[in-house]
């Protein structure tokens, strides 16, 4: 259908146009077994006769042919209006619509579930029909296709068989090498000069510069937060309005943000990963794997402009300018008296609860910490002996 729309577009002059661009070979391909194509069209008795130069494969139309150059090509003229994406066919870009307007034309005979995707549909329907699902053996994680479990398995062994010839990165996946090599190809012709990264076009290079220069242009109206991406404001403005469009099949936890509840199911799978290549530690968030490695980089980025100190975390960094601020954010309900850390208020709750507090035999003082109790007493023996008091 899609290829019939495109046909009412072209016309003559454009066909020799493309013939002359490209050099195509135009003539009888019955004789060539180069391709599958041909072969099919040896067997039904037609004749393909447009040839692309670069790859050898054979087409009836000359329209499919100009349709298959966009692969050698690059050239992608169907573009989305929402996010930017570029497609090389009118049909991707139809369906690619669909994750905007939530349209889920497939549908579930069965079980009345619905689907974006015709291929998704007929990996349901195999459930349906008999067809088992494949489970990992490992984390008992559940997937729908064998070649699914395959790629799932290199998670578990580390396995990285997709390898950059030009700097020698490897991949997991074979769409995230292709993904990848888009940095090195002409595809992305824009290039940031800060960090090198590629950009397919100048508007999505703009608004990549903007995480450089500090440019938060989209504002939360409720509280003021600015944001770099306005994905990121749709998400955030879900904190107001109490939206968590992605709930937890499992245990009915919802949640703002769908990449949440992706680290969320982990607790159910048992699937940890983000593998720490020195230490052997793994850990369900992408995140948490990058904050533990500066336990071995002894990296510490976040630094107190008051006084000098580090931190490896930013949370840490946050607790710690109470020292310069004397802010006492945690106060006993009991005697209003505050603590700037939550700790030394439930030390302090124990004065309230009528719990004896270790006592030295010896002097006869007291201490609300049992360590530094059991130091004291050392300083009555003269060594590191059992505790005198209770």
């Amino acid at each position: 259908m899609a290829l019939k729309e495109e046909s009412e577009d072209l016309n003559e002059i454009e066909d020799k146009d493309l013939i002359k661009k490209h050099n195509f070979i135009t003539g009888d391909c019955s004789q060539s077994e180069k391709t599958s194509p041909q072969k099919r069209a040896r067997k039904t008795g037609a004749k393909t006769n447009f040839v692309c130069q670069q790859c050898g494969r054979c087409f009836m139309k000359k329209l499919n042919l100009k349709l298959h150059m966009r692969i050698h090509t690059g050239e992608k003229p169907f573009t989305c209006q929402q996010c930017e994406k570029s497609f090389a066919r009118k049909s991707s870009l139809k369906i690619h619509m669909r994750t905007h307007t939530g349209e889920k034309p497939f549908v579930c005979s069965h079980c009345g579930k619905s689907f974006t995707h015709k291929e998704t549909f007929y990996t349901h329907m195999s459930l349906h029909n008999g067809g088992s699902p494949h489970i990992c053996k490992l984390c008992g994680k559940t997937l729908k296709r064998k070649g699914n479990l395959k790629t799932h398995m290199r998670i578990h062994t580390g396995e990285k068989p997709y390898k950059c010839e030009q700097c020698e990165k490897c991949f997991t996946r074979k769409g995230s090498l292709k993904k990848h090599m888009r940095i090195h190809s002409r595809e992305y012709c824009c290039k940031c000069h800060l960090c090198k990264m590629g950009f397919a076009n100048v508007k999505r290079l703009k608004r990549h510069l903007t995480t450089h220069v500090g440019q938060k242009p989209f504002l939360c109206h409720q509280c003021g937060k600015t944001f770099t991406h306005e994905g990121n404001l749709k998400s955030h403005i879900r904190i107001h309005t109490g939206e968590k469009p992605f709930t937890c099949q499992q245990c009915g936890v919802s949640f703002t943000e769908k990449r949440s509840l992706t680290d969320h199911m982990r607790i159910h799978t048992g699937e940890k990963p983000y593998t720490c290549q020195e230490c052997g530690n793994s850990f369900t968030r992408k995140g948490s794997l990058k904050v533990h490695m500066r336990i071995h980089s002894s990296e510490k980025p976040f630094t107190c402009t008051l006084c000098g100190k580090s931190f490896r975390h930013k949370r840490t960094l946050y607790i710690h300018t109470r020292v310069h601020t004397r802010e006492r954010p945690f106060a006993c309900l009991q005697c209003d008296k505050t603590f700037t850390y939550e700790i030394d208020l439930k030390r302090h709750m124990q004065s309230h609860s009528g719990k004896k507090l270790p006592e030295c035999s010896e002097c006869g003082k007291k201490f609300k910490k049992r360590s530094n109790f059991k130091n004291h007493v050392c300083l009555h023996s003269g060594k590191n002996s059992e505790p005198l008091g209770p």
